[in-house]
């Protein structure tokens, strides 16, 4: 029943759009570029939702109705970079949700739903099986302009947003377009990754030499960089052969950084996230803002608070029994691992669920632990503290023991004014001491940043990467893991068929550990999430041996042979929702070891 009320209110609101005076006369007074996008963007709607119809009734071609769909993306690029920046939530879900079924709260119940918009109809209707999915073409393009048109109508009678930073909204469409669009995971059927982002940059040309806003700035570089970039892409048209590295040097990093000399530090997005407008290149260790994911202040943060929590991080009294620490799983000399397939409990020959990832960058993350079951950094290591495999122990317990400890009260004097030792500030010394483990000083960073050169190999692999490997659709660029750009504020898990053992023993079987559907929060236990794992970084992961949650595989090479055949499903297993793409990648022995020289370069502990 909820299906069919949200359709007769969509037809309904489409039908109070299409009575309504169309004109930018009821608009308010708003950069007309916008506007006029907006206008083009509702009839390139219309017109998808009409050809819907007549692909379903066999009136025009597939090839009809593929040109149709890519007139209907390029128009929503040219105002992407708006829409989505001021109605995030709306273009997330309505306009441009990626191809997979997702979790929608509504009270204390939450729903499992099917996905909608263009990331959809891309993936239908450039498979080989669009025949076969005609009426659910003809559906979601009925949804997509039902739901448009209302978000449309509401603009004729309100206006925009306003009185918000202009060129946010453009910096952050950079981001965008180097870390979901260059990459396929936009458009996951047609690849049409140059035209779409030749639309994006026509589009945000065309806002700043519109709106009377930029007036106040020299403009001249930022139109040439435009102007230049349009050129590349109508040059550069093939997927595979797509070069991300000139792409970025030449276009994205120069027009980020001259875009950020305008007004780019703003703090408009402050509590949404995670991006720091400071920063001037993608491959920065100020990228993103540690801060942003810790209950930790920055203003908060010292010198003497971290040096408190590297003791308390490596203070084995801690724990209940007094034989583990943080460090006990987490080891500085292995990139702050254990190198073991499952890492140890308290109790001896006995391990706990799951292999120990990496602590360097993990503080840019919004969900924590491979089940996604902590919030925030300070909320992970509370669930070790009382976790009877771990630390066995209580914040009670260990307070005490701090209190009894001369030293201690001397280092929580330093730290805090105060030196009151109680739970807060235990967390927020620890939160500290691991929110400081993280540098973007790898050698690919440096390359990326003009300060050195890498191997051909690397940037081959790189390449590869981000395109017909299809790794940087899940491990997203600069961070390279499932932390969701452009906005670094939301993770995401997949679901990828992982093997008890790697794909060489046969028979070949299934890990058991059913990941994020047992995971504690229950709004979350759903199929979807069956089998599902957070996303973590790949950063130094030539150091953090042996791979994937149940540390059944012992190389690279042997991770990227999984993924060449297609995860769990494009190797015969039978899985209920794998996300990650079936199809054999057809990647060679050659690429592969490109693929791995590009992971090699992103070895970096330089701080520890």
């Amino acid at each position: 029943m909820r299906f069919y009320s949200l359709i007769v209110l969509f037809v309904l609101l489409g039908f109070a759009v299409m009575s309504f005076n169309s004109s930018h006369k009821g608009f308010k007074n708003e950069n007309s570029v916008i506007y006029e996008g907006l206008s083009d963007f509702k009839t390139r709607l219309s017109q998808l939702k009409s050809d819907a119809y007549s692909f379903s009734e066999n009136k025009i071609t597939l090839e009809d109705f593929r040109k149709t769909l890519k007139e209907t993306r390029n128009s929503f690029k040219e105002i992407e970079f708006y829409v989505a920046y001021h109605y995030p939530e709306f273009t997330k879900t309505h306009l441009n949700a990626a191809p997979l079924f997702h979790i929608e709260a509504a009270g204390t119940t939450s729903y499992t739903l099917p996905p909608e918009g263009l990331q959809v109809l891309d993936e239908l209707v450039f498979s080989d099986e669009t025949g076969t999915k005609k009426e659910e073409i003809k559906t979601i393009a009925d949804f997509l302009f039902n739901s448009y048109s209302s978000f449309y109508l509401s603009s004729l009678k309100n206006g925009l947003s306003k009185g918000r930073n202009k060129t946010l909204p453009l910096r952050i469409e950079l981001i965008r377009i180097y870390s979901l669009g260059v990459t396929g995971f936009d458009t996951p059927g047609s690849l049409n990754i140059s035209e779409e982002t030749l639309h994006a940059f026509s589009g945000m040309k065309k806002y700043i030499q519109d709106d009377p806003y930029f007036k106040n700035y020299n403009t001249e570089k930022a139109d040439q960089l435009f102007s230049a970039g349009i050129t590349y892409l109508s040059e550069n048209k093939e997927f595979e052969t797509f070069d991300r590295i000139e792409f970025y040097k030449k276009y994205i990093q120069p027009l980020y950084r001259e875009l950020g000399s305008w007004d780019g530090r703003k703090d408009d997005l402050k509590e949404f996230s995670g991006w720091n407008p400071g920063s001037k290149d993608f491959f920065s260790s100020d990228f993103l803002d540690p801060y942003f994911y810790t209950l930790l202040k920055k203003d908060e943060d010292n010198e003497a608070l971290r040096k408190l929590g590297k003791q308390i991080f490596y203070d084995q009294n801690v724990s209940g029994n007094g034989k583990m620490s943080c460090a006990t799983c987490h080891l500085p000399e292995n990139a702050f691992t254990d190198l073991k397939s499952k890492s140890p409990s308290n109790v001896d020959g006995k391990t706990v669920l799951r292999n120990s990832p990496t602590l360097y960058n993990a503080v840019f993350a919004k969900r924590f632990f491979y089940d996604l079951r902590a919030f925030y950094l300070e909320q992970q290591a509370e669930h070790v503290i009382y976790n009877k495999d771990e630390f066995n122990t209580s914040y009670d317990n260990i307070i005490k023991k701090i209190n009894a400890d001369p030293e201690y009260k001397k280092d929580f004097k330093k730290a805090f004014k105060k030196g009151n030792i109680n739970r807060e500030n235990f967390s927020k010394a620890l939160s500290s001491y691991v929110a400081s483990l993280y540098s973007y000083e790898s050698d690919f960073d440096k390359f990326m940043r003009s300060e050195k050169e890498i191997s051909d190999d690397a940037k081959k692999g790189f390449n590869l990467f981000m395109g017909k490997a299809n790794c940087a659709t899940c491990h997203f660029a600069p961070n390279f893991s499932g932390l969701v750009p452009p906005f670094f504020n939301e993770n995401e898990s997949e679901v990828l068929g992982v093997t008890a053992k790697p794909i060489d023993h046969k028979p070949l079987e299934l890990d058991t550990d059913k990941g994020r559907v047992n995971s504690p929060v229950k709004k979350e236990n759903s199929w979807i999430y069956e089998s599902s794992f957070k996303t973590v970084t790949v950063r130094n992961i030539a150091l953090t041996k042996p791979y994937f949650h149940n540390g059944a595989f012992n190389s690279l090479e042997e991770v990227l042979e999984f993924y060449n055949e297609g995860g769990g499903e494009g190797l015969g297993l039978k899985m209920k929702n794998q996300t990650l793409a079936p199809d054999k990648l057809n990647l060679t022995q050659t690429e592969i070891k490109q693929i791995i020289a590009f992971l090699n370069s992103l070895t970096d502990i330089s701080n520890k």
